[in-house]
């Protein structure tokens, strides 16, 4: 199998993102979000980012995870939260080092990505004489061969399994099995939510990082974006790390969600059967 690593067309400086998130506030709540560019060596972010509650601006804090994960957390009594942001990016992301400790972690099972159901499968869907590179692209070509792209296939609670034996889903979807099915082959897998230019529904997007010989490359089964103009937002196990809005106690609702992510140039085409990592 001939892999090309590293191949993929570079973008030069200039990408534009932004996101619009409101929610109404049915109870006391602590909401959390992760909308906006993950805090990576590489990347010079101009960005704004502001809260309000009921039309008055409304403090965040600000805590940063692993891989440059920003979450921003406020405490919200009630009311009708609205979240604003835009950034212009600029430059290319550096490789990210390796962590011997989160290359484990990321073999683990977790909620959505279920590894001990996967070995018998994924032992006889893919020959073990593969090398790392080889299965990252064998796995990538398996899910998108085996899934249609259908939104309301799935439901926020169904994980890897469910989406194998449904054979549609959406984008959290593609990746969950992704990630199951590499772990099971013994390859460190993640989750990352990243903006995608020429994403078409436009959204957060979600993809598979798969960490081949010593780094990270993404793995995108739906082929919605080119991976080259795609930039981190959060990165963690499955789905359950990366939402871009989660609350602890109380109730919200959400009532609206804008996505918008350009590139200054036309976009690049991507090829499948590269691997590529996030700039």
């Amino acid at each position: 199998m001939a892999i090309d690593v590293g191949s993929a067309p570079h973008l030069g400086p200039g990408r534009t993102v932004s996101a619009d998130v409101a929610c109404t506030v049915l109870a006391p709540t602590l909401l959390e979000y992760q909308v906006t560019v993950a805090r990576v060596p590489g990347l010079d972010v101009r960005e704004s980012l502001r809260l309000t509650v009921d039309g008055v601006p409304h403090q965040l804090h600000e805590v940063i995870g692993p891989h440059g994960t920003r979450i921003h957390r406020a405490s919200v009594g009630g009311g009708v939260a609205h979240l604003e942001y835009h950034a212009e990016v600029l430059g290319t992301a550096l490789p990210e080092p390796s962590d011997d400790y989160l290359s484990t972690l990321y073999l683990r099972p977790s909620r959505y990505a279920p590894v001990d159901r996967f070995f018998g499968f994924a032992g006889t869907q893919f020959p073990g004489s593969m090398s790392d590179a080889e299965k990252a692209i064998a796995v990538r070509e398996f899910v998108a061969g085996r899934l249609d792209y259908l939104p309301g296939a799935s439901t926020p609670f169904d994980g890897a399994s469910e989406t194998l034996l449904a054979s549609a889903g959406v984008c959290r979807d593609y990746a969950h099995l992704t990630v199951a099915l590499l772990r099971a082959l013994k390859v460190p897998a993640r989750m990352t939510a990243v903006f995608a230019p020429g994403c078409d529904p436009m959204d957060f997007h979600a993809v598979t990082e798969a960490l081949v010989e010593g780094r990270w490359y993404v793995l995108d089964a739906t082929g919605l974006a080119p991976r080259a103009t795609m930039m981190r937002i959060a990165t963690g196990r499955d789905a359950s790390d990366i939402a871009f809005l989660d609350n602890h106690g109380g109730s919200i609702r959400l009532d609206r969600l804008t996505v918008g992510a350009t590139a200054n140039r036309d976009l690049p085409k991507d090829d499948p059967r590269a691997l590529v990592a996030l700039t």
